[in-house]
């Protein structure tokens, strides 16, 4: 399903119509949503804001610098693996994992990452774009993540389920919203630790958040996938 409305909000209270989410026609469902806005399809930067609804009204929660993509951004429905590029769309937030403990007051399921914890890309697997301990013979070590090797990014995250329920081989994998690595991501939207953690607080499984990615050009078609 398109979104309809452009990814076009800037810090909160700096828009002089109506807010983001109020101009997208999905929203996911629920009463809390985030958005990941970059100015262009090839930025590698941008804004992340978190949204509450309240009695009908959208109300921005908070807000922290976004990294993006080594390669920007491209359409999630058409996505190809091993781009280096973030997947727009709008996607559920299945469960958050981490290499720390999960900051006080975290509702969501919270996985803890270990030594036996992998993440499997590789497109000839059973586990295909699955969390799996330990790494099954089907998927090869090349063709995965070890979760616990990233201790910075993964300190704390959230599963974007972009090709996740029903995965399309070759369309990508392990695509998280996490911390702040060194620069640009693989593929994945990523913020400060502060604002990662600030978020975990934030979000409440019971209503339904779900994150949508985009541009502020409008260059990309928002959808959800």
């Amino acid at each position: 399903m398109i979104v309809a409305g452009l990814l076009s909000q800037g810090p909160p209270g700096t828009h002089a119509g109506p807010l983001l989410p109020a101009r997208l026609a999905d929203t996911g469902g629920g009463s809390q949503l985030i958005t990941a806005v970059a100015p262009a399809p090839g930025s590698t930067t941008g804004r992340l804001t978190w949204w509450d609804r309240r009695a009908g009204r959208w109300y921005a929660a908070g807000s922290a610098p976004a990294r993006f993509g080594a390669n920007g951004l491209a359409e999630g429905a058409t996505r190809t693996q091993g781009t280096d590029t973030t997947p727009t769309g709008l996607y559920a937030l299945p469960y958050a994992f981490g290499i720390r403990r999960a900051p006080a007051g975290t509702e969501y399921r919270y996985r803890r990452v270990t030594d036996r914890s992998w993440w499997c890309q590789d497109n000839r697997s059973a586990a295909y774009n699955r969390w799996v301990e330990p790494l099954p013979a089907d998927c090869a070590p090349g063709e995965a993540e070890h979760l616990v090797t990233y201790e910075k990014q993964y300190a704390h995250a959230l599963l974007i389920a972009f090709n996740y329920d029903r995965p399309v081989r070759g369309r990508g994998a392990g695509i998280f919203l996490h911390v702040n690595g060194k620069g640009a991501t693989a593929g994945c939207v990523s913020v400060p630790e502060r604002a990662m953690r600030e978020i975990l607080r934030w979000a409440n499984p019971r209503r339904r958040p779900h994150i949508a990615i985009g541009t502020a050009s409008g260059a990309l078609a928002v959808t959800r996938y």
